[in-house]
C-alpha cells in the first residue's frame, strides 16, 4: 500500500504546496504589549482574563504541538523515504510554527501561567505517549480524524478567547490544519481504492478507539471534560463535525464495494457504533443545556 500509494502521495503533495500559504509566526504577536518576567513573580490570572475552560484548551492544544518529535517518529518509521519523507518533514516544519506562534503569544499575553505551561511541555515531552497505530491504513485513517479535530478545536478555542489577536493567531493555525486534513484525507479515499477491506477495518479501529494525541498531558482526563463543557471539543462535535463528514461523506463509508466478509462486518460495527455516540452526545449536549439553564434560574 505504502507503494502503490507513492504516486497519489505525489500529486496531493505538489497540491499542498501550491495551496500552502507563507506565514510568520512573528508577525502575528502583539509584542507591545510584553513585559519582563521578574525571577520571584507569580503569574496573575486577573492580566488575562479568560474562562477555565479555554485556559484549559489553550494549554492542551499547545503541549498537542509540542509532541511533534514522535509523531514524526511514529509516520516516518512507518512510511519511509522518498515523497513521504518529503510530506512528514514538510509537515513538520508546518506544525512547529503552530506551537511557536501559540506560545509566543501565551507568553506575551499572559493567557497562561508560563511555569505550569514550562513543566507542562517538559513532562509532555519526556513521557512520549502518541497513539500507535498498528498499520499504514489505521495511520492515515488516525491522521486524518486528528487533524480536522484538531482544526475544529483551535477554532472554537480562539472564538472564545475574546481577543481578536488571539482568534487571529489560532484561526492561522486551524487553516494550516485543514489543509493537513485535507491531504491525508484523500491519501485514505485512494487506499480505499487499492484495498478497501484493509482500510474499513483500519477505519472501524480508528474510530472506534480514536484518541486526541493530547492524551498523556498531565490531568488530561479533566481539562478534556471541561473543554466538552465549554462546547469546545466534544462528542458531539466528534460525530457531527469530524466522523460524519469524512467517514460518511467523504470516504463514503456506506457505498464501499468489494469487502470481505470480516470488513463488510466492520462497516455494520462502525455504522451501529456512530450512530450510538450520536445517541450520547445529544443526551450529554440536553443535560448541559439544563444545568445551564437551572444555573440561570438560580
Amino acid at each position: 500500500m505504502i507503494h502503490e500509494l507513492m504516486p497519489a502521495a505525489e500529486k496531493l503533495m505538489e497540491r499542498h504546496i501550491t495551496s500552502s500559504k507563507e506565514w510568520f509566526p512573528h508577525l502575528y504577536v502583539p509584542w507591545s504589549r510584553g513585559r519582563d518576567f521578574e525571577a520571584d513573580e507569580e503569574w496573575d490570572p486577573e492580566e488575562f482574563p479568560l474562562p477555565a475552560a479555554v485556559r484549559d484548551a489553550l494549554f492542551v492544544n499547545l503541549l498537542t504541538e509540542d509532541n511533534l518529535p514522535y509523531y514524526f517518529h511514529t509516520i516516518d518509521n512507518m512510511f519511509g523515504p522518498g515523497v513521504w519523507g518529503e510530506w512528514i518533514r514538510r509537515w513538520t516544519a508546518e506544525e512547529q510554527r503552530h506551537s511557536i506562534v501559540i506560545r509566543d503569544y501565551l507568553t506575551v499575553s499572559r493567557a497562561l501561567d508560563p511555569v505550569e505551561l514550562e513543566r507542562g511541555r517538559m513532562a509532555q515531552v519526556s513521557g512520549a505517549v502518541v497513539p500507535q497505530p498498528p498499520t499504514p491504513a489505521d495511520i492515515l485513517v488516525y491522521v486524518a480524524l486528528q487533524e480536522l479535530a484538531t482544526r475544529v478545536s483551535h477554532r472554537n478555542t480562539g472564538k472564545l478567547i475574546g481577543d481578536p489577536i488571539g482568534y487571529e493567531v489560532m484561526a492561522r493555525v486551524a487553516a494550516d490544519e485543514n489543509l493537513h486534513y485535507l491531504f491525508y484525507r484523500d491519501l485514505v479515499a485512494e487506499a480505499i481504492g487499492l484495498d478497501p477491506s484493509a482500510v474499513v477495518l483500519a477505519i472501524e479501529r480508528q474510530v472506534k478507539e480514536f484518541e486526541m494525541p493530547g492524551t498523556g498531558i498531565h490531568n488530561f482526563a479533566a481539562r478534556a471534560a471541561s473543554i466538552a463543557r465549554a462546547g469546545i471539543y466534544d462528542l458531539a462535535l466528534h460525530h457531527d463535525q469530524v466522523l460524519v463528514p469524512c467517514v460518511v461523506r467523504h470516504w463514503k463509508l456506506e457505498e464501499i464495494e468489494g469487502l470481505s466478509a470480516e470488513a463488510e462486518e466492520a462497516r455494520g460495527r462502525v455504522l451501529t457504533f456512530m450512530g450510538r455516540l450520536e445517541r450520547i452526545a445529544r443526551r450529554q449536549g440536553e443535560r448541559r443545556r439544563a444545568q445551564e439553564g437551572q444555573l440561570i434560574d438560580a
